[in-house]
Protein backbone atom coordinates (compact mmCIF):
# COMPACT_ATOMS: atom_id res chain seq x y z
CA UNK A 1 0.00 0.00 0.00
CA UNK A 2 1.15 3.43 -0.74
CA UNK A 3 0.70 6.69 0.83
CA UNK A 4 0.87 9.81 -0.04
CA UNK A 5 2.60 12.64 1.78
CA UNK A 6 1.04 16.23 2.11
CA UNK A 7 4.19 18.62 -0.04
CA UNK A 8 4.09 21.98 1.45
CA UNK A 9 2.86 24.48 -0.47
CA UNK A 10 5.70 26.08 -2.05
CA UNK A 11 5.73 29.48 -3.74
CA UNK A 12 9.00 29.82 -5.87
CA UNK A 13 10.18 33.54 -6.67
CA UNK A 14 8.74 33.74 -10.35
CA UNK A 15 8.04 36.79 -12.44
CA UNK A 16 5.04 34.66 -14.43
CA UNK A 17 3.36 34.16 -10.99
CA UNK A 18 4.19 37.49 -9.79
CA UNK A 19 5.61 36.28 -6.49
CA UNK A 20 8.64 37.12 -4.57
CA UNK A 21 10.55 36.42 -1.05
CA UNK A 22 10.60 38.59 1.61
CA UNK A 23 12.95 37.00 4.32
CA UNK A 24 15.04 37.14 7.18
CA UNK A 25 17.98 34.76 8.08
CA UNK A 26 19.84 33.86 11.11
CA UNK A 27 18.22 36.73 12.99
CA UNK A 28 19.54 35.87 17.10
CA UNK A 29 17.41 37.32 19.93
CA UNK A 30 17.46 36.34 23.57
CA UNK A 31 14.00 35.53 25.12
CA UNK A 32 12.43 33.46 27.70
CA UNK A 33 11.32 30.12 25.83
CA UNK A 34 10.95 26.29 27.15
CA UNK A 35 8.64 23.85 29.26
CA UNK A 36 11.65 22.78 31.69
CA UNK A 37 11.71 24.76 35.05
CA UNK A 38 15.40 26.07 34.69
CA UNK A 39 14.32 27.75 31.06
CA UNK A 40 11.46 29.79 33.60
CA UNK A 41 13.24 33.44 33.77
CA UNK A 42 15.88 32.99 31.97
CA UNK A 43 16.44 34.22 28.25
CA UNK A 44 18.01 31.87 26.20
CA UNK A 45 19.41 32.42 22.50
CA UNK A 46 17.59 31.35 19.96
CA UNK A 47 17.92 31.56 15.97
CA UNK A 48 14.79 32.32 13.93
CA UNK A 49 14.55 32.18 10.17
CA UNK A 50 11.72 34.00 8.28
CA UNK A 51 10.79 33.50 4.40
CA UNK A 52 7.24 35.40 3.23
CA UNK A 53 6.34 34.40 -0.56
CA UNK A 54 4.82 37.77 -1.03
CA UNK A 55 2.23 38.16 -4.00
CA UNK A 56 3.85 40.95 -6.22
CA UNK A 57 1.96 44.20 -6.35
CA UNK A 58 2.77 45.36 -10.38
CA UNK A 59 4.04 48.25 -10.12
CA UNK A 60 6.73 49.12 -12.50
CA UNK A 61 9.82 49.74 -11.33
CA UNK A 62 8.59 51.09 -8.73
CA UNK A 63 11.02 52.36 -5.84
CA UNK A 64 8.69 53.57 -3.41
CA UNK A 65 8.67 51.75 0.65
CA UNK A 66 4.74 51.73 0.38
CA UNK A 67 4.95 49.14 -2.49
CA UNK A 68 7.07 45.92 -0.16
CA UNK A 69 6.76 43.74 2.20
CA UNK A 70 9.54 45.54 4.39
CA UNK A 71 11.91 43.11 6.43
CA UNK A 72 12.36 45.97 8.88
CA UNK A 73 8.95 45.56 9.86
CA UNK A 74 9.55 41.78 10.39
CA UNK A 75 12.10 41.85 12.63
CA UNK A 76 11.01 44.21 14.48
CA UNK A 77 7.46 42.25 14.90
CA UNK A 78 9.54 39.10 16.24
CA UNK A 79 11.17 41.17 18.81
CA UNK A 80 8.23 42.96 19.97
CA UNK A 81 6.85 38.99 20.11
CA UNK A 82 9.81 37.59 21.80
CA UNK A 83 9.54 40.50 24.05
CA UNK A 84 5.93 39.79 25.13
CA UNK A 85 7.28 37.39 28.03
CA UNK A 86 7.42 33.64 28.81
CA UNK A 87 6.46 30.94 26.27
CA UNK A 88 6.59 26.79 26.74
CA UNK A 89 6.87 26.11 22.95
CA UNK A 90 9.28 26.77 19.99
CA UNK A 91 5.97 26.00 18.07
CA UNK A 92 4.18 28.66 19.82
CA UNK A 93 6.71 31.45 18.65
CA UNK A 94 6.72 30.15 15.28
CA UNK A 95 2.99 30.20 14.89
CA UNK A 96 3.24 33.63 16.67
CA UNK A 97 5.48 35.16 14.12
CA UNK A 98 3.60 33.59 11.27
CA UNK A 99 0.27 34.80 11.85
CA UNK A 100 1.63 38.06 12.31
CA UNK A 101 3.18 37.70 8.93
CA UNK A 102 -0.28 36.71 7.42
CA UNK A 103 -1.70 40.23 8.14
CA UNK A 104 -0.12 41.53 5.87
CA UNK A 105 -2.60 40.91 2.76
CA UNK A 106 0.23 40.57 0.31
CA UNK A 107 1.86 38.16 2.09
CA UNK A 108 0.55 34.70 0.51
CA UNK A 109 2.54 32.32 3.00
CA UNK A 110 5.05 32.27 5.75
CA UNK A 111 7.55 30.04 6.66
CA UNK A 112 9.70 29.80 10.28
CA UNK A 113 12.15 28.30 11.67
CA UNK A 114 12.79 28.64 15.10
CA UNK A 115 16.62 26.64 16.20
CA UNK A 116 17.28 26.53 19.82
CA UNK A 117 21.26 26.29 19.35
CA UNK A 118 22.58 25.79 22.71
CA UNK A 119 20.61 22.42 24.07
CA UNK A 120 22.45 19.78 23.50
CA UNK A 121 26.18 19.86 23.59
CA UNK A 122 26.58 17.10 20.54
CA UNK A 123 24.53 18.85 17.96
CA UNK A 124 24.23 22.46 16.12
CA UNK A 125 20.48 22.79 16.85
CA UNK A 126 17.06 21.64 17.69
CA UNK A 127 13.64 23.51 16.95
CA UNK A 128 11.18 23.40 14.72
CA UNK A 129 9.91 24.75 11.24
CA UNK A 130 6.17 25.73 10.18
CA UNK A 131 4.63 26.64 7.05
CA UNK A 132 1.24 28.57 7.05
CA UNK A 133 -0.41 29.76 3.57
CA UNK A 134 -2.93 32.60 3.89
CA UNK A 135 -6.84 31.08 4.19
CA UNK A 136 -8.35 31.50 0.70
CA UNK A 137 -11.29 34.27 0.58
Amino acid sequence: MTTTRSQPTVHPASAANAVRHVFVRDLEIMTEIGIHPSEHFVAQRIIINVDLAVRDIPVEFSDRYSDVVCYENIVVGIRALAEEGHVNLVETLAERIASNSLQDPRVISARVRIEKPDIFDNCASVGTEIERVRALD
